[in-house]
């Protein structure tokens, strides 16, 4: 998890660099208050005013160590699931034999026996 949240902060920055921003000045981001509960609310008003590079310079100047912290749990938890998966499957492949696909040979109620039939 560890790893984790240091790729999603090192990515969380280099979005936030990446970002075309105005001058500091210009930006125009409302003031970063003390309740994380009302960072999150008035970045959401930025998303619904259709703000979305804004609202992540926001969010992410305000609580940059909770959203990687969150961010690599959750990469971490995909990580794990996705690979747990890939391992079933080649365990599967591995140890399971083959299925063999039906042959199109003649049926067995179609074979007839020469002792039934009456034929020598």
């Amino acid at each position: 998890m560890l790893r984790s949240t240091f790729l999603v902060f090192i990515a969380g920055w280099m979005v936030r660099f990446l970002i075309d921003k105005p001058p500091a000045g210009q930006l125009g981001l409302p003031k970063v208050s003390d309740s994380m509960l009302d960072n999150f609310q008035q970045a959401f008003d930025m998303l619904k005013a259709g703000h979305l590079d804004m609202a992540y310079v926001f969010i992410w100047d305000a609580h940059y160590l909770v959203l990687s912290l969150l961010g690599g749990l959750l990469v971490a938890l995909l990580f794990g699931v996705v690979s747990e998966q890939l391992g079933r499957r080649r365990m599967r492949r591995n140890f399971l034999p083959p299925v063999r696909k039906k042959e199109s040979g003649p049926e067995k109620s179609d074979v007839t026996d020469p002792v039934t039939s009456g034929k020598d």
